[in-house]
């Protein structure tokens, strides 16, 4: 009989000091050769339990640990030690950055091959195997701390993949990866579950884990659901409830009231179409008009009468000046090809707007610019009228708040509130404005009442809203965020979406770089994509989905919504849309 190469048996693990256990009674058992898929809200205990099955848990995070796990077949009072397990359970941290520190890439994929005595020979072709797997070849010599965020995650995974483990575990694999290259890990996922025993992702999207053997659905430390993607996915609302974000095709399916079985987006429009359902024919005109009518996209739900927002910065005659001028600009960091390369755009007073493109293209590089963390290599930067050069680093930041794609490589206090405090006590605000300026700031991100504690005790979430209000309280009049919902479950990312937007709305100027395409569609006026440090397109976000070859061509890809509306003809920014722009006809 073939055994399990995973046997978890009434697993349960409680962190020191912890009133209540992270895992509580997990069984589970992984058969040889499935590709099984973790979901479930922040704290849920997915992290957790990546980290009992290659031995970080309980060998270095301590707490206690009950239950049984056998791993290939090893009796657990023989389980072997953290450095045996490691040939057999690799795993890709959530924080993968935790996981980097040679020199140069290369060096980097080949450290656990040197730990594990491998042949020199054999060494490099399994290095330049295992970059080629996450399209790599070629940085060999760069160092790990010059590639983006999407980069250093490839070289996590590539770190990993070298040693050959029996069973990959990777946790949120491909929370910084671009469009394409978040469907190429699952299509890697697919290759691999042929030559390996075992495959564990943990992941917030849905669409992808179609593929999976298997979906675990977790929940306040246990297994509430599994089974395969069609049973565990075609109900939205469950899935929402326990912080997931659900197939769009599902949730259009419920709203229309019909049958939520149809997961992909072709079986879901020919269900569609075969109850009746068919294009209004005003509908089309209606969101070409809608498109007319935004300059840079008019917000899903908005309408034609709202009061425009104030205009911010100076002004002169009728056309007010960008707050944003940015004049052929280029960046290097070393005498290689630019990392920006002669871009140049405005962003006006209130807009929002949405910085995209493939991992490494520049747009985190292009996003430093306007608040000073980078100058100029050639060309200028104007923001609110004056260049970048001379404003003051101080005066500059306070005027451009810049929100970190990690929020821990921007706290740094011991509480809360000394937190929120910093940014507005260092630009010299009377200690009764810093007041007035934390607890606007608080309210503002959901965290009043926490002042006291210690940020590194919040969720990833309430720290990502704790980064923003810090920021929030040296009143910026340009907000820039990167990567804002990383790491986040589909709760978390909702709220600090809704947070940027009431922001929006309240006269701040958005610039917003982000891989999730639905964040573009749902969120953004204007859609910026970036390819090789230059601008290649610029418009509003209807117009930028409106070319689905384009945007392939870019490493991007239209989210789930906008590509269920190609199926009707339509450029939809939302679910929401597409529906209200069919109708039912009576047989």
């Amino acid at each position: 009989m073939n055994q399990p190469i995973l046997t978890l048996s009434d697993l349960a693990f409680t962190y020191r000091d912890a009133p209540e256990p992270a895992l509580d009674q997990i069984n589970y058992r992984h058969r040889r050769g499935e590709f099984t898929v973790i979901v479930g809200e922040t704290g849920a205990g997915k992290s957790t339990l990546c980290r009992c099955l290659n031995g970080l848990i309980p060998s270095f995070t301590k707490g206690r640990l009950e239950g049984n796990l056998q791993v290939a077949g090893h009796r657990d009072s023989e389980r072997p030690q953290v450095y045996e397990l490691a040939r057999i359970v690799g795993l890709v941290f959530q924080d993968f950055e935790a996981q980097l520190f040679s020199t140069n890439v290369e060096l980097e994929t080949a450290f656990a091959l040197e730990n594990f005595a491998v042949d020199r020979d054999q060494m490099q072709t399994r290095v330049d195997r295992a970059l080629n797997r996450v399209g790599l070849s070629g940085f060999e010599q760069r160092d790990p701390a010059s590639l983006s965020g999407g980069e250093k995650q490839r070289l996590a995974i590539a770190s990993v993949l070298a040693g050959s483990p029996s069973v990959v575990v990777m946790d949120e694999p491909t929370t910084d990866l671009d469009p394409v290259g978040k469907r190429d890990i699952f299509k890697l996922a697919q290759v691999l579950r042929n030559e390996i025993e075992g495959i564990i992702l943990v992941e917030h999207e849905t669409e992808h884990v179609l593929s999976a053997d298997r979906i675990l659905l977790m929940h306040e430390g246990r297994i509430v659901q599994e089974g395969p993607p069609g049973e565990i996915l075609a109900d939205p609302r469950n899935v929402e409830r326990l912080g997931v974000r659900p197939l769009q095709t599902t949730v259009l399916l419920s709203q229309l009231g019909l049958e939520t079985d149809a997961l992909t987006i072709q079986d879901a429009a020919a269900r569609i179409r075969s109850a009746g359902w068919c294009v209004r024919e005003s509908a089309r005109e209606s969101l070409d008009g809608a498109r007319r009518r935004e300059p840079y996209g008019e917000r899903p739900g908005a309408t034609q009468d709202e009061t425009p927002r104030e205009p911010q910065g100076e002004s002169t005659g009728e056309s007010p000046l960008p707050v944003v001028h940015i004049e052929n600009l280029v960046y290097r960091y070393d005498e290689s090809t630019p990392a920006v390369d002669g871009v140049s755009l405005d962003i006006a007073a209130g807009e929002f707007v949405a910085l995209v493109g493939q991992n490494g293209c520049g747009k985190t590089t292009l996003a430093k610019h306007l608040n000073g963390l980078h100058a100029p290599t050639e060309g200028e930067v104007q923001v609110l009228g004056k260049s970048t050069a001379d404003w003051t680093l101080p005066e500059l930041g306070r005027r451009v708040g810049y929100v970190f794609q990690n929020p821990d490589h921007q706290i740094f206090a011991n509480t809360v509130w000394d937190e929120v405090a910093f940014g507005a006590r260092n630009y010299g605000f009377s200690e009764e404005e810093v007041g007035e300026k934390v607890d606007g700031a608080l309210a503002e991100t959901g965290l009043t009442g926490r002042d006291l504690e210690d940020p590194f005790n919040l969720t990833r979430g309430e720290r990502q809203q704790l980064a923003v209000a810090s920021v929030l309280a040296t009143d910026p009049e340009i907000l820039v965020l990167d990567e804002p919902t990383t790491g986040l479950d589909y709760h978390g990312q909702v709220a600090i979406l809704n947070l940027v937007r009431r922001l929006n709305e309240s006269g701040r100027t958005v610039v917003m770089i982000t891989h999730s395409m639905w964040v573009v569609a749902e969120y953004a006026d204007r859609c910026i994509i970036m390819s090789g440090g230059r601008v290649v397109q610029d418009g509003d976000v209807r117009t930028c989905f409106s070319n689905p070859e384009l945007l392939e061509s870019l490493y991007l890809e239209a989210p789930e919504a906008v590509r269920l509306g190609y199926e009707f003809g339509l450029v939809a920014r939302s679910v929401k849309e597409i529906a209200d722009c069919l109708e039912r006809v009576e047989e």
